[in-house]
């Protein structure tokens, strides 16, 4: 049956810094086109994050037909070319995965190390590297780019609504960084969501999304408050971790556009189960 619908899809170029929203886009075997396709490191080659570095969320991305464009205040616009094939190979970790990555250029490098007030460089994921998802949640031809570790972060606007109803607040969902925004089901509904169809793709939801620090950055001033972790601590802790959202794979290339119907069609018990 026809649940819901899609109303949001959001795509994150530069793995923690600020996302775009698109009305339509390409799904390729990584996921959304262009998502996390680059990322920071530092000096030890460990990928940089919103955790370590809260003023990554004020940092802009932007897309043209050919480029990449980062924008900050006080900073001159970045222009990186999409299409790139070459830059020094860069042995780089994503959490425990080690990624085979490509230097993007020294530009790039001082642009992000003078803003962010460390050393730091811009590396992207080649076409012909291959990053497993993990193999406990996935079949062995679920690849993922620089996420943290899935295609795909679903998050239903009534799940929000409800979290800032308990708080009292009117926090944005940017904060919760999803790929795939869903309404016109109840809060939480997707704690339920086994197999769902978006469009013409079907989507797998082998487990929530377990929150660290980020949702407790104001993306528009970088400052880090108390909620929603206190709040979610509360009422979304199960097993020493606290949840909000729905990791998801995909079976199928193709495109997602807003709008596009949501049907459910295996549910299970509720994950987390709370």
């Amino acid at each position: 049956m026809t649940y819901s619908t899609l109303s949001e899809i959001i795509i994150y170029p530069v793995k923690s810094l600020t996302g775009i929203s698109v009305g339509t886009w390409p799904v390729i075997t990584t996921g959304l086109l262009y998502d996390r396709k680059w990322m920071l490191i530092d000096t030890e080659r460990q990928f940089l994050s919103q955790r370590k570095l809260p003023k990554m969320a004020l940092i802009k991305t932007a897309l043209t037909d050919t480029h990449l464009i980062l924008s900050a205040s006080g900073m001159e616009s970045l222009l990186i070319p999409l299409f790139q094939t070459d830059g020094e190979m860069v042995n780089s970790k994503v959490w425990h995965d080690q990624c085979d990555a490509r230097s993007v250029s020294l530009e790039a490098d001082q642009w992000l190390s003078h803003f962010l007030k460390i050393e730091c460089r811009l590396v992207y994921q080649p076409d012909e590297m291959i990053r497993q998802v993990d193999p406990n949640y996935a079949y062995p031809t679920d690849n993922v780019a620089f996420s943290d570790g899935f295609p795909f972060l679903i998050i239903s606007e009534n799940s929000l609504a409800s979290l800032n109803q308990e708080m009292q607040l009117n926090l944005s969902m940017s904060r919760f960084r999803p790929n795939l925004v869903i309404s016109g089901c109840p809060g939480y509904a997707e704690d339920s969501w086994r197999e769902i169809s978006i469009g013409a793709i079907d989507f797998r939801l082998p487990k929530p999304c377990s929150r660290c620090s980020v949702p407790a950055i104001d993306p528009e001033t970088a400052e880090i408050g108390k909620e929603p972790l206190t709040t979610l601590s509360r009422i979304r802790k199960w097993d020493n971790k606290i949840y909000f959202g729905q990791n998801a794979l995909h079976n199928q290339r193709g495109l997602l556009t807003i709008g596009d119907a949501v049907k459910v069609k295996v549910m299970g018990a509720k994950q987390p189960l709370l």
